[in-house]
């Protein structure tokens, strides 16, 4: 089994939990996050923080809290066969590319082990 992580936009949920419904993946566990990209943020900013407390403006004319935005985005998660996690990160490019910076990211990571806690069956009877 693996689990298939899907940080996306927002505005993406909806047609997302359609799409992957469609496609046979109904079940799945959805969070409401914030978080930020790996764009750079200017280092010079950052010391004029720490050395005097101050709020400087970015080269954009950003205060520095704008600089250091927390994004909304949403978190899927789902628990698949590993014969399917080609089909599910399919649906989920197809459903949230934009083309544009911030459409998100998927991370499948292994599943070693599940547990039901109502019966304490393990492995593939708990899945």
């Amino acid at each position: 089994m693996k689990e298939v992580m899907a940080f996306i936009r927002v505005n993406k949920i909806n047609p997302t939990k359609k799409a992957l419904a469609e496609g046979g993946f109904p079940a799945f566990t959805c969070r409401a996050v914030l978080g930020r990209g790996k764009k750079r943020i200017d280092p010079e900013l950052i010391s004029l923080v720490l050395e005097n407390g101050e709020l400087p403006m970015s080269p954009k004319g950003e205060h520095l809290t704008e600089a250091f935005r927390w994004i909304p985005k949403r978190v899927l998660t789902l628990i698949v066969e590993e014969d399917q996690v080609k089909k599910v990160v399919e649906i989920l490019i197809k459903t949230n590319q934009t083309g544009n910076p911030g459409d998100g990211k998927i991370f499948v990571l292994p599943i070693k082990e599940a547990y039901t806690v109502r019966n304490g069956e393990s492995t593939v009877e708990a899945y």
